[in-house]
């Protein structure tokens, strides 16, 4: 299976946990001293999955990488990025690179948890899980080089308690710094605008990708579609990260108000002109939400 097709599998359906997509190890990787570089993409973004991104070749290699000219995806049009990502991949055998794919879902349900579990923890978490998949996988990593998420020095004196013996380097703007990073960049920014454009919905919502526009929750296309797409009762279909108060804004203002205990007492005239919650189920021929279907629900037999 290659990328294409692997980011698709990842895209069909909306995925609502994590995914990783890994190339093959260069055998060089494995008997010579390694530099990984670790970034993201799509952090702020209220639309589309979160992607951390690792790259790593022998340090005896590094002027080969460089002469590959990679940048920080962020300074790039989406054509030099593929372009670039190509020519990562016709390198291979000394550069290696991975991903794991945060689905919008898997964040917000994350940040919603009882006990706090913020998007930098799954960003460091993430990052963690990248190395050690690499040394476990036989990579000789003996350099680490990270884009930072929140203060650097916390940072990497959390990585180095966590990977003692390698020589880790925790910066602000490392994609612009480090060629490691800028190639995990790169990688990162490749996979998420590709599953950004063959997402699909399970919710049949009706989608183009040409108008989600930046993804951001500040742009008025993307707000455009928040409105568009939001269900007043299931809220939001899988592309969006409905943990972002952009969301809990729109849901405010326009989604079905749920009453989760009956009173005694006499409703308001607000409240019984709300419908109720039941009204959007369905019944009979018409079909169930696909919220029923993904958790297995099915309706209770009579007592």
């Amino acid at each position: 299976m290659n990328i294409g097709e692997k980011i698709a599998e990842f895209a069909k359906g909306g995925s609502t946990g994590k995914y990783l997509i890994t190339s093959d190890i260069p055998a060089i990787c494995k008997s010579e001293p390694c530099m990984i570089g670790i970034d993201e993409a799509g952090r702020g973004p209220v639309l589309g999955p979160m992607v951390y991104g690792c790259a790593y070749c022998p340090i005896s290699k590094l002027e080969d990488l460089k002469s590959l000219k990679c940048a920080d995806s962020k300074t790039l049009s989406l054509d030099q990025r593929e372009k670039l990502l190509t020519l990562i991949n016709e390198n291979a055998d000394f550069i290696g690179w991975e991903v794991e794919i945060l689905s919008p879902s898997f964040i917000s349900q994350n940040m919603f948890r009882r006990a706090k579990y913020n998007l930098n923890w799954m960003s460091h978490d993430a990052a963690i899980a990248l190395i050690s998949r690499a040394r476990e996988a036989g990579v000789n990593v003996t350099q680490v080089f990270v884009d930072t998420v929140g203060p650097p020095e916390k940072y990497q004196a959390k990585l180095e308690a966590r990977f003692p013996g390698l020589q880790i380097t925790v910066s602000k703007k490392a994609d612009a710094l480090f060629p490691t990073v800028s190639a995990a960049s790169i990688c990162a920014k490749v996979v998420r605008d590709r599953a950004l454009e063959t997402w699909q919905c399970p919710e049949t919502v009706p989608m183009d990708v040409t108008k989600l526009g930046s993804g951001y929750p500040a742009d008025p296309q993307t707000k455009r579609f928040l409105a568009e797409g939001m269900d007043p009762v299931f809220g939001f279909p899988s592309l969006v990260r409905f943990s972002w108060s952009t969301c809990q804004t729109l849901l405010d203002k326009s989604a079905v108000g749920v009453q989760w205990e009956e009173s005694d007492e006499e409703m308001d005239e607000a409240a019984q002109n709300t419908p109720s919650v039941a009204s959007f189920f369905g019944g009979g021929s018409a079909q169930r939400h696909v919220f029923f279907t993904e958790c297995r629900l099915k309706p209770a037999a009579p007592l």
